[in-house]
């Protein structure tokens, strides 16, 4: 089940990028774009999503490095690989990965 109504993605979810070599578990989602004009307009405007659209924060990994992404609903698709995400910062926000489903748990909030 998707924390928004309209979100094709679900946190802890694993996915992968559509047009370019990386995948990543989602952390987050923005119902819509909530990032800056400086990061929209560096997007070449033949490439450039629209901001009308889910868009969700990644712990991300390509073969060379970890990151954090902010990606489109349109330019992800479900990752098949069944493998863990390497990035350093999964452990803050997940436990347990589940092979068969290809997603990790959220951990538990605390109120304080």
């Amino acid at each position: 089940m998707s924390i928004l109504p309209n979100a094709k993605f679900q946190i802890g979810q694993v996915v992968r990028h559509r047009l370019f070599s990386f995948r990543g578990v989602i952390f987050d989602v923005d119902p819509v774009f909530n990032n800056t004009e400086e990061w929209w307009n560096s997007i070449p405007a033949e490439a450039r999503p629209r901001k009308d659209q889910p868009f969700y924060h990644l712990l991300a990994e390509n073969e060379d490095t970890e990151y954090v992404a902010y990606v489109s609903e349109q330019n992800l698709l479900v990752d098949d690989n069944a493998e863990p995400v390497r990035h350093p910062q999964v452990g803050e926000y997940f436990v347990g990965f589940d092979r068969d489903h290809n997603c990790y748990q959220l951990k538990p909030r605390r109120a304080h």
